[in-house]
């Protein structure tokens, strides 16, 4: 064990502690950082996947693209779109054993709106006008507009679900079927079972989430015994690592596409301000081979921002073809020309370069960067690479100090609303992307226009609009449609994906018979 632990990057000190004895079946899984404080409403440092775990929505997204009741059974929308009023679960408790009831809820929708600019991506936020608790089984949304994605933002995995009101520092209570109990930084995370859970009981009393950052000693801790699931859609493992495990024996899985995996271009800055040089960038990338050789075929190409199968995207939209030399014709056609018919090009003296920037942890991002790379310079674009840490990365996106950078569209629930909606927002690369465009401000009220909607035809006709000036504008560059996949060992059962990219349903699973 303590090999495996050093593997691992877990100190020695605390390798005999880190599986604490408990009389109920572990779990182990792990993450590349710690849960974070697990603030129902909070961003990064929190983690998704253990918010997820502890906290709970009004309705809940299944993996069939429809909504469940959740905490609240059932709800009404009056004619007018406006008031949404929802009747709340009986009998439900937080893991501190105070109740959940309207004030409750109230409580913490009360506090995101306290705090709304924070949230300002969800449109929802901004189209609250107040929160109503008539009584304790009643809570009532009464909104400025109508706003057709209510009930899915409610779905989302943060800032509308429900945590104690009164709960201590330090100690997160939710009313989902787990509760932090334990974290030592660097090294781990324990979640135990919680027993005041209003639905069925999970098989694990306790899921044990370890704090390694490399994946390749992550599948190390797999192969030794000390993990028994890798599982997510963030490069857990590389895809060369998951075809050698499923190869060895290890149960494997992979979800179907969640999401997609794609480079945004900045319009706003030289020379991708060019659309011939965006639809070149286009027409340059062999996506067949890149996935292929990168992605061992695991995910399906991309050739829209969106997949086929979201609300309102299957609008027929054509890829522009793998065609490298109609690439050099349309960088020849928009000036671009080589000193002696190869090598990089320049135009007005300036030479054809763009810095791509990717996340420096992910060799993933880093090896696809190295071969867009390559299929670029084949047509005398020069690809400077830029590796950035998490926080530099989220700065150049909010900066706009890119040329092209990588970004994943967010996946259901929040596709294709919440991402659209975002796209309106300094924050985000999508904005930055496209603030260049002529049309970038038609953009933004048409996408306001179609979050109000109510009319479907009229709904569908914008969004038809909108993905169509993106798709023609070459904005994007989609490579792939994201997958989850999962890895475990013999020991674990009724291994599920969860219904988005961002939880993993610990609460499903349990122990095989005859666990070694």
């Amino acid at each position: 064990m303590i090999g495996a632990c050093l593997s691992a990057g877990i100190s020695t000190a605390h390798c005999a502690e880190a599986v604490p004895p408990t009389e109920d079946p572990v779990l182990t899984y792990s993450w590349p950082t710690n849960a974070g404080p697990l603030d129902p409403r909070g961003y990064s440092p929190n983690q998704m996947y253990a918010q997820a775990m502890v906290y709970e929505p009004l309705v809940r997204y299944t993996a069939e693209g429809s909504l469940q009741p959740w905490l609240a059974t059932q709800w009404d929308v009056s004619p007018d779109g406006k008031t949404y009023t929802f009747t709340l679960r009986d009998g439900v408790t937080f893991s501190d054993g105070s109740p959940f009831n309207a004030a409750a809820a109230k409580a913490n929708l009360d506090a995101v709106l306290a705090n709304s600019k924070r949230h300002q991506w969800m449109e929802l936020v901004s189209t609250l006008e107040r929160i109503e608790a008539p009584d304790a089984r009643t809570l009532r949304l009464v909104l400025k507009h109508p706003y057709y994605p209510t009930l899915m933002e409610l779905a989302q995995v943060r800032p509308l679900r429900f945590g104690a009101p009164d709960a201590k520092p330090g100690a997160p209570a939710g009313t989902g079927p787990w509760k932090l109990v334990q974290t030592r930084r660097g090294e781990y995370d324990r979640f135990e079972r919680n027993e005041q859970y209003w639905g069925p009981k999970p098989a694990y009393g306790s899921v044990l989430v370890k704090v390694i950052s490399d994946p390749d000693s992550r599948a190390i801790a797999l192969q030794t015994g000390e993990l028994d699931l890798i599982q997510g859609a963030d490069g857990e493992i590389s895809p060369g690592t998951f075809v050698r495990l499923r190869d060895s024996g290890f149960k494997t899985a992979i979800s179907a596409p969640l999401a997609t995996r794609l480079v945004a271009m900045n319009t706003d800055l030289a020379p991708t301000r060019e659309l011939a040089v965006r639809q070149a960038i286009n027409q340059a990338v062999d996506k067949d081979t890149l996935i292929a050789k990168v992605l061992h075929g695991l995910e399906p190409r991309a050739d829209t921002l969106f997949a086929n199968n979201l609300p309102y995207t299957d609008l027929g939209l054509k890829a522009l073809p793998f065609d490298p030399e109609h690439a050099r014709q349309t960088l020849d056609a928009a000036g671009w020309k080589t000193p002696s018919g190869n090598g990089i090009r320049h135009k007005d003296g300036q030479p054809l370069r763009i810095e791509l920037v990717f996340l420096g942890t992910s060799a993933l991002q880093k090896n696809l960067a190295e071969i867009l790379q390559g299929e670029l310079a084949k047509v005398g674009i020069d690809v400077r690479l830029r590796a950035e840490e998490d926080g530099g990365l989220v700065q150049r996106q909010r900066e706009g100090r890119f040329g092209m950078i990588f970004a994943d569209t967010w996946g259901a629930p929040y596709d294709p609303h919440s991402f659209v909606s975002s796209m309106r927002y300094a924050g985000h690369a999508d904005y930055m992307a496209q603030r260049g465009l002529p049309m970038k401000e038609a953009i933004d009220r048409k996408i306001a226009d179609v979050l109000a909607q109510t009319d479907e035809s009229q709904r569908a006709e914008g969004y038809r609009e909108i993905l169509t000036t993106l798709h023609e504008q070459a904005v994007y560059l989609p490579i792939s449609h994201l997958t989850a996949i999962s890895v475990s060992r013999p020991g674990v059962d009724n291994v599920q994906f969860g219904s988005t990219l961002f939880d993993v349903p610990f609460e499903v699973m349990r122990p095989a018979n005859g666990k070694p």
